[in-house]
């Protein structure tokens, strides 16, 4: 096998981890820019390789993915967080969780759910004077827990809760944004930090807890699934009898604990999962659209006629959301330039060639949405926003995964089409009623588990 790829160099103790923490967007693009396709990093204990070619990207998701597993960090945070969930499992366990999972996430049931997504929504939204400022990130945040919880706990979440998950989102964050020293600070160290941290995961916790007990006795009852089973009912998981059974993924995984196949553990970490990955990405994908609509009020215009057409008869459906062909686009572009997960990881399982370099075993890839979604190889002006690159022609000449906000392969976004819809009715309800301006500075970003604004984000209401 070839010689290992290029890279930069970096100091002796920390590699290229203060270069990676001061700027992680800047310092990602500018390897790809100097190294190419494959670039050998130190970020921590083990070696880095970052994988910029969408055919290298589709090679490890999709065409050689029993090759590679999910990257384990000597830094085992996430794992504290999330646990053995369906975002964080592997082999037979991941598997079995996946299988669990897919009948919450089943189309006809997704489709029945456009009710409850709209209702929490217009609900949320009541409030709303012309001339109020928001922090519409928070305010989105806020929307899209209580419809996560929803739709997928088959509960409902008080304003305490929601208050509770959105303050611990921030010491949650902070452990995971880019610091070079945190690989020589055990987890178990009682640092500030850690402390804050843990304190968090309790916190949360004992939310889900709370909402576990209101449902507990009622997993069988199908008054509780938000989508119902009348005339949408799903394939349920193996093990489930036939008959009306609620859905929502708490019903089915309590029937599954009752089954003996599920602990009170698991099912704790698949809440967990299920609650922070299932409202934030979403949450931040909206963020950044709105953003993007203010600046560019071509763009905002045709979307608002759109939300106008979707509710012209009425609250919007599944079947109205599927006719907002612009306001995809607009999405698509948003999470082009303002991906949510900036970046994935796995680790090759043997020794793997790639681009004719040897990739040791065991060492992390670094997938990165970040740089291949603003390359100039796949986009032409990657920096300006244009929903317009989206129209099926355009897209066509581009590499499959020159685009993958939601990852690819067998290990794709379980939630990826409740978030398109999600979305698409959010951005009806609210751009058919209001006009939301920006008012604060210039947009910066930090990473963390995902992308988030390093600020609030004020926007200024006005009715339409």
């Amino acid at each position: 096998m070839a010689v290992t790829p290029p890279g930069p160099s970096g100091d002796p103790l920390f590699g290229n981890g203060r270069q990676f923490a001061d700027d992680p967007f800047g310092f990602m693009r500018a390897c790809a820019d100097s190294y190419g396709d494959v670039v050998r990093l130190e970020l921590g204990p083990r070696k880095t390789y970052m994988l910029t070619n969408p055919a290298d990207v589709q090679r490890v998701l999709v065409d050689d993915a029993e090759r590679y597993r999910k990257a384990q960090f000597g830094d085992d945070a996430i794992g504290t967080l999330l646990g053995d969930g369906l975002l964080m499992s592997g082999g037979d366990r991941w598997r079995q969780q996946r299988k669990l999972a897919n009948p919450s996430f089943h189309v006809r049931r997704l489709g029945a759910l456009a009710g409850t997504m709209v209702d929490h929504t217009e609900s949320h939204t009541h409030g709303w004077e012309s001339g109020d400022i928001v922090d519409v990130h928070l305010e989105i945040a806020r929307l899209t827990v209580r419809i996560i919880v929803s739709a997928m706990f088959g509960s409902d979440i008080t304003d305490r809760e929601v208050r509770t998950v959105q303050e611990n989102l921030e010491p949650l964050g902070a452990r995971f944004e880019p610091d070079p020293r945190r690989y020589l600070i055990p987890n178990w160290a009682p640092t500030p930090e850690n402390r804050s941290f843990d304190a968090a995961i309790d916190t949360v916790e004992a939310v889900i807890d709370d909402i576990v007990a209101r449902r507990r006795g009622t997993e069988r009852d199908p008054t509780v699934d938000p989508a119902g089973t009348e005339g949408t009912s799903v394939p349920g998981p193996a093990g489930d009898p036939s008959g009306d059974l609620p859905m929502d993924l708490l019903s089915v995984l309590l029937r599954a604990r009752d089954r003996g196949e599920q602990t009170d553990g698991d099912l704790r970490d698949e809440l967990v999962t299920m609650l922070l990955a299932g409202h934030d990405t979403t949450a931040l994908a909206l963020t950044y659209t709105f953003y993007l609509l203010s600046n560019h009020p071509e763009a905002r215009k045709a979307v608002e006629r759109e939300a106008e057409a979707a509710t012209a008869d009425g609250p919007p459906d599944a079947a109205d959301a599927r006719d907002m062909a612009y306001t995809e686009r607009v999405l698509d572009e948003a999470m082009r330039l303002y991906p949510p997960v900036y970046t994935l990881f796995r680790e090759p399982k043997l020794d793997v060639k790639l681009d004719g370099y040897r990739i040791p075993g065991g060492s992390a890839l670094m997938l990165p949405q970040w740089v291949v979604h603003r390359s100039p190889r796949w986009y032409d002006d990657p920096e300006t926003f244009d929903p317009g690159r989206w129209a099926p022609e355009r897209r066509s000449q581009r590499p499959r995964f020159a685009f993958f906000p939601f990852g690819g392969g067998p290990r794709h976004c379980i939630g990826k089409a409740f978030s398109l819809l999600e979305a698409k009715l959010i951005l009806a309800c609210v751009c058919s009623e209001y006009e939301l301006s920006y008012e604060g500075p210039d947009l910066s970003l930090r990473g963390s588990l995902t992308m988030h604004p390093d600020h609030p984000v004020p926007m200024r209401i006005g009715e339409r």
